[in-house]
């Protein structure tokens, strides 16, 4: 496999529980702080905690863009209006054109919350809201073309869902579309948005924790779900001088389980080995790893073995869905951003609420942010049907 031409990370944004903005996400690192809540969620029937970004419902869709509304494509308004990332876009349109920047977007639900809403209204009034518009709102692809249209792009793009891996493929999407000359720069990203459907849906699998969730830890037993936006603007490493750069990305499928990981983390091996190919590295340029570590029973354990085939015992790593919940379809690129923030600020962020180690995964990650510079970090997002992605960022 040939080394890769890394991509310049030019712009970001990130909106989660933690706060909104980067500087937020950071500050949030380095205290520890969680952005989980043991709050309730309009119409849900049992305890959880929540990874819940507050106002959602006060951002307004453009007027032009208005039958785009719904609290997915509200949440990713939020973010593309925050750390300045519209400015970078409009400055990248100069460089390129608007018809060479590609959009490339991850969501596993996209606007589902609005169907929920509109089959209420049906069961009270016998009909549909006269405003509801499936196409615009709950279609997977509605998050991708508000995207485009809200930034004035008009290159190649596309959305994909693939559960939990969902915006860590689109960077690998984005590479490959410029590397083939496609287009010539990429915002990439991910939004999702918290709906009856995946909280109901977690926890008929029994995957659902009561409790703050711990990955790693020897007493977790299930995730917390958040809700998240994040978007990057990929360009040209020599655009991007000085700038983080994407320098490996590696995807696998473990066709295993619908929802269960291979239990010996083959998949998360391929995946994590073809990222250092395509990266030119080798383990022991990995500073960081970012695990998926959702705190699941079965995740933890697949993905802790697949870690040791690769790294031995040698990884220093943390799973920081602790502080933000698992966004689902956004977890890949708030994860990634994590990573970014990492490298660009020499931290790595501690696994917390962790309690007791797991002795029988053989990782102990770090339970708490500390002070380190590191020159390469690996994010890693494995999803549901073994949908897997690898990515590396570095100097």
């Amino acid at each position: 496999m040939k080394t890769m031409k890394s991509l310049a990370v030019t712009a970001k944004t990130i909106v989660n529980s933690c706060g909104v903005g980067e500087i937020a996400m950071l500050e949030a690192l380095t205290s520890n702080r969680s952005g989980l809540t043991q709050q309730g969620y309009k119409g849900l029937g049992f305890d959880t905690w929540l990874g819940k970004v507050d106002d959602v419902e006060a951002v307004e869709i453009e007027p032009e863009l208005r039958q785009y509304t719904c609290r997915n494509n509200q949440l990713a308004r939020l973010a593309m209006d925050t750390d300045n990332f519209r400015t970078s876009v409009d400055n990248a349109k100069v460089r390129y054109g608007a018809d060479r920047i590609g959009v490339f977007v991850g969501t596993s639900t996209s606007g589902c919350a609005e169907t929920e809403h509109a089959y209420k209204y049906l069961r009270h009034h016998s009909v549909l809201p006269e405003n509801y518009n499936l196409l615009y709102t709950h279609n997977i692809a509605s998050l991708q073309d508000y995207v485009q249209r809200s930034l004035g792009l008009y290159g190649p793009g596309h959305a994909i869902s693939t559960a939990c891996s969902s915006s860590s493929k689109v960077f690998a999407a984005a590479h490959r579309h410029i590397a083939t000359g496609q287009c010539d720069a990429a915002v990439v990203g991910g939004v999702d948005s918290l709906c009856l459907l995946t909280l109901y849906g977690f926890n008929s699998l029994q995957l659902v924790s009561s409790e703050i969730c711990r990955p790693y830890d020897a007493n977790r037993n299930g995730i917390n779900i958040g809700e998240a936006a994040g978007f990057v603007l990929l360009e040209p490493s020599d655009v991007g001088h000085g700038k983080v750069k994407l320098k490996g990305y590696g995807e696998s499928s473990d066709a295993y389980h619908m929802s269960t990981p291979n239990p010996n983390g083959d998949g998360a091996v391929t995946a994590m080995t073809n990222a250092l190919l395509r990266a030119g590295l080798s383990v022991e340029n990995i500073g960081y790893i970012n695990l998926h570590g959702t705190a699941t029973r079965s995740n933890d354990l697949a993905e802790a073995r697949g870690l040791l085939r690769v790294f031995n015992d040698k990884a220093i790593c943390s799973s920081t869905k602790g502080f933000t919940g698992h966004t689902l379809g956004a977890a890949g690129v708030t994860e990634a951003i994590i990573s970014i923030l990492a490298l660009e600020h020499n931290v790595l962020p501690g696994n917390i609420n962790i309690q007791t180690f797991d002795q029988e995964l053989g990782v102990e990650p770090l339970p708490v942010t500390m002070k380190q510079s590191v020159e390469n970090v690996m994010s890693n997002n494995f999803g549901f049907g073994g949908s897997n992605c690898s990515l590396i960022f570095g100097w």
